[in-house]
């Protein structure tokens, strides 16, 4: 394997990494939550389309798979507005769990 072939695989493996090591290291805020979540969609995105370019596959699914991370970014965009509103921050310590 070259030096860039290794490159192409062990940058988005690490930014995968990177990301869940931030998700499940620092939970205050549900916005830097959600944005671990986003950076982990990203780095397996940038995996799927260098694994797809090298083996000359079709980029379809990988199409569908940005489809479905934007939903999920919207998604989350969503929750996060509703919970502010509810409860004034997005502050972890701040929900109660018998809270309707």
């Amino acid at each position: 394997m070259t030096a860039l072939s290794v490159f192409i695989v062990v940058t988005p493996i690490f930014m995968l990494l990177c990301g869940l090591m931030s998700f499940v290291g620092g939970r205050k805020h549900l916005l830097s939550t959600l944005l671990s979540l986003e950076y982990i969609m990203l780095s397996v995105f940038w995996l799927m389309v260098m694994m797809t370019s090298c083996l000359g596959g079709d980029s379809y699914f990988v199409l569908f798979f940005l489809t479905l991370a934007a939903c999920e970014g919207a998604l989350g965009l969503a929750l996060l507005v509703s919970v502010v509103r509810t409860h004034g921050n997005d502050n972890f310590s701040s929900f109660m769990v018998l809270q309707c």
